[in-house]
């Protein structure tokens, strides 16, 4: 087989600045999680007059896409600042420096269209609960390519975007086929 043919049968290697680990969390953390996850204030995701499927709550800060603008949220309860502890853990950063933090319940049927996180944020560490997701990214190559890269994210797995792949890269996460939670936490640049 052709050295080319062989190239379609790779795993598309990742962006720099990438990073991925499955089982961050036990089974058992991951439904302790959930038990203080679902019953939080949810509100449907609002961008600019849209409504999205997916329901957010945010944490420490929390940015207004209606009025452009970043307003303090409420500060982080007790269980989402230990996992902020194994977020950190995994990007190596102190716990502290991730300030904010966004809880999503994704139905079935919601994703989360192409995108990267407002400027101010700095890196994106975000853990997967309950079902997984494929976790898209793209930049553009050229007028009209796309240099494309994919990894699975399962339940109690953890991704990091820093570097190149936060900056250069957009990413996404086409519709769910189940109930998915993810909490993502970000720090800020510095200024």
């Amino acid at each position: 087989m052709a050295r080319d043919q062989l190239a379609l049968f790779e795993a598309p290697s990742l962006p720099p600045g990438f990073r991925y680990r499955p089982d961050v969390l036990t089974p058992d953390e991951e439904r302790g999680l959930l038990e203080q996850i679902r019953p939080l204030p949810f509100r449907e995701f609002e961008f600019q007059g849209y409504r999205g499927k997916r329901r957010v709550v945010s944490y420490g800060w929390r940015y207004d896409f209606n009025e452009k603008v970043l307003r303090k949220a409420d500060d982080m309860p007790e269980f989402l600042r230990a996992l902020r502890a194994t977020a950190a853990r995994f990007a190596a950063v102190d716990p502290a420096e991730l300030q904010q933090a966004l809880v999503t319940e994704y139905a079935a049927g919601a994703g989360i269209g192409w995108h990267r996180d407002k400027g101010m944020f700095g890196d994106i560490v975000g853990i997967s609960l309950l079902a997984a997701c494929t976790f898209r990214l793209r930049r553009r190559e050229g007028v009209r390519k796309w240099e494309r890269a994919s990894v699975t994210a399962d339940p109690r797995s953890a991704y990091l975007l820093r570097g190149p792949s936060r900056d250069e890269w957009e990413h996404s996460i086409p519709p769910v086929d189940a109930l998915r939670y993810s909490v993502t936490f970000r720090n800020f640049r510095p200024e």
